[in-house]
């Protein structure tokens, strides 16, 4: 069964290849994707492969039935959508779209899928069952177009399990890496108005200095992580956006403040949130001000499921031999597809994409791939749904 992915692999490399370069070319932002949605639904009409579309607008549900179709159900799931970045590469495939980008590899992700698709189609009747291959729009953005999908119905038939690769520049290309039980974080966001009054810099006893209640705020919320969490469970909180729009000898009135907290343990995540709250509001009170303090709740923690991540890591072992495939750690970034895996059985695992002349990191504006990872993003996904199967 190897042998014939691996050849099938190299038969469509050269047009998943043009797949991955017209996606990229052409990025649309979260929950915008009609056009990307309208080149998939071509695809796969000119391939013969039955689909559903007008998913959260622009998701698509794909199928490949293989013998004996309702004996087990998997999903392989993609995402659609790129980021606000200007893209920076000099390349014959930059975005077309200016200030729209591929930098997360969602491009990668799709084409991939694809491709698997092509593969699965040629050997559907060497496995049982049936794969669902779900194209979902908006992972850049909150609520998260897998929350969306879920709640519309995808996984009120539960799947056996659920399968999803990421880009991983990180990695050379023709390795993977995989890690059983949790892997990322759940992720909150953090807004704050921190309000005082306003005047002359020069008159701070007539102020209520709304930019030193922000720097004593920032600075005593770190002791939630560092005196209130237990040392064992990873946590995160950091600061990213401070604005105060004064001036040399001019504080401002307000003051905002946006965050991400991050953490591992839904019990602590919940008792943080209250702590945080509370201490910004005694520390702005305690200075004369006042602050509105929103949390707005993201992903939940990401956790890869024992079994199915062992037969996945199995398979990949084969595939690429054991070199090529590496243990990964816990990471502290986020991914939508965290709601699959709190409903169904699932595996998210990482794809090398780097090479030593491309090291550049996701969600930068020079970010791009090793394209060789392609045949391993198409091949290796084939046969670990192939391996699910079984």
């Amino acid at each position: 069964m190897i042998s014939q992915v691996k050849l099938l692999s190299d038969k469509y490399f050269e047009e998943i290849l043009k797949v991955r370069r017209h996606l990229h070319q052409h990025p649309e932002l979260s929950f915008k994707e009609y056009k990307t949605s309208d080149f998939i639904q071509s695809f796969l009409k000119d391939n013969n492969i039955s689909f559903t579309s007008g998913h959260v607008k622009t998701g698509i549900i794909a199928q490949i039935k293989g013998k004996n179709p309702d004996k087990k159900k998997i999903i392989l799931r993609a995402d659609l959508d790129a980021l606000p970045i200007i893209e920076k590469n000099n390349v014959d495939y930059k975005s077309v779209n200016e200030g729209v980008m591929h930098a997360c590899g969602h491009d990668v992700h799709t084409s991939s899928l694809l491709g698997a698709m092509l593969i699965l189609k040629e050997l559907k009747n060497s496995f049982e069952g049936t794969i669902e291959c779900v194209f979902q729009p908006g992972e850049e953005m909150l609520p998260g177009g897998a929350k969306l999908m879920i709640e519309e119905g995808l996984l009120d038939i539960e799947p056996d399990c659920c399968i999803a690769q990421h880009v991983f520049p990180d990695l050379d290309a023709g390795k993977v890496g995989f890690k059983s039980g949790m892997y990322m974080a759940s992720t909150d966001e953090i807004h704050i108005t921190v309000k005082g009054k306003g005047g002359h810099a020069a008159l701070p006893n007539k102020l209520i200095d709304p930019v030193l209640m922000s720097a004593q705020l920032i600075t005593n919320m770190q002791q939630i992580i560092s005196r209130n969490t237990h040392p064992t469970d990873p946590s995160v909180l950091s600061f990213g956006y401070i604005k105060a729009d004064g001036a040399t000898n001019v504080v401002p009135d307000q003051v905002h403040i946006k965050g991400t907290f991050r953490t591992f343990n839904e019990k602590w995540r919940k008792e943080a949130h209250g702590k945080m709250k509370k201490l910004a509001n005694s520390i702005c009170e305690g200075m004369g001000g006042e602050c509105d303090f929103e949390i707005r709740e993201g992903y939940p923690f990401l956790k890869n499921d024992p079994s199915i991540t062992k037969i996945a890591k199995t398979a990949a072992e084969k595939y690429l031999g054991k070199e090529n495939v590496i243990d990964l750690p816990l990471r502290m970034t986020a991914e939508d597809f965290s709601y699959f895996s709190q409903v169904s059985p699932s595996c998210f695992y990482r794809l090398g994409t780097g090479n030593k002349n491309n090291t550049q990191n996701l969600h930068t504006s020079t970010f791009d791939i090793d394209e060789s990872a392609l045949k391993t993003g198409m091949g290796l996904l084939s046969y670990i749904a192939i391996e699910q199967l079984s």
